[in-house]
């Protein structure tokens, strides 16, 4: 009996003082290993999450967005067609009544736009519309001056289309054609002879009309 006693004091020490069995290494999370898949590929460790630093699993999200931090390269910005393709501010013509010639006057000298159906080389704006007035059925001044449409057919108070526009240049000359319309400022649109040397339509400015006057009937 003392001999067991003995034997089973042996075992009980040997028990004891065995050292202790070292606990299976927990396997690495995923984004452990994303982060150092990150360093290997990127040069520089991959931020972890909080996740990652509290020890709990990965989501597929954080695995994805971990993977975008390593040095992925973010999609360029588009112009879509809408903003590529948007229109660019136009001028718009401002509408202005019809004087009784309408655009009988406006349609015979824009007939005539970009010549010189006159025969003269110089100062014949009075001349161009003279022939305009003659050519659509009513009298003219006579005169080649431009001034002289000051003094004919009946005064309007403003720009009308048809409507004749007088106008000065310098100290004593002048200028006149009919009126087409009126820019977005208030001038006049004309279409006049001797504009460059020829029939064409442009804009003038206001403060140089001396008088509108609408063409006599016939």
């Amino acid at each position: 009996m003392l001999a067991a006693c003995s034997l089973a004091v042996l075992s009980a020490l040997s028990s004891a003082l065995a050292p202790a069995a070292a606990e299976p290494a927990a396997p690495a999370s995923p984004l452990t290993a994303a982060a150092e898949m990150g360093m290997a590929i990127g040069g520089g460790p991959a931020p972890e999450s909080r996740s990652a630093r509290s020890g709990a699993a990965a989501s597929p999200a954080q695995l994805r967005q971990a993977a975008g931090r390593s040095g992925r390269r973010a999609a360029p910005v588009r112009t879509t067609h809408a903003q590529a393709t948007r229109p660019a501010v136009q001028t718009k013509q401002a509408r202005v009544p019809s004087g009784a010639a309408g655009g009988s006057l406006v349609a015979e000298a824009r007939r005539h736009i970009g010549t010189n159906p006159t025969s003269r080389r110089s100062l014949w704006c009075g001349r161009f519309m003279n022939m305009v007035l003659e050519n659509t059925g009513r009298a003219g001044t006579g005169s080649d001056m431009a001034r002289s449409f000051a003094s004919y057919g009946k005064r309007v108070s403003g720009p009308q289309v048809g409507a004749i526009a007088v106008m000065s240049r310098g100290k004593r000359g002048g200028h006149v054609g009919v009126v087409s319309g009126v820019d977005e400022r208030g001038n006049p649109i004309l279409i006049s002879g001797n504009h460059g040397r020829r029939v064409a339509e442009a804009a003038y400015p206001r403060s140089r009309v001396l008088a509108y006057v609408i063409p006599t009937e016939g």
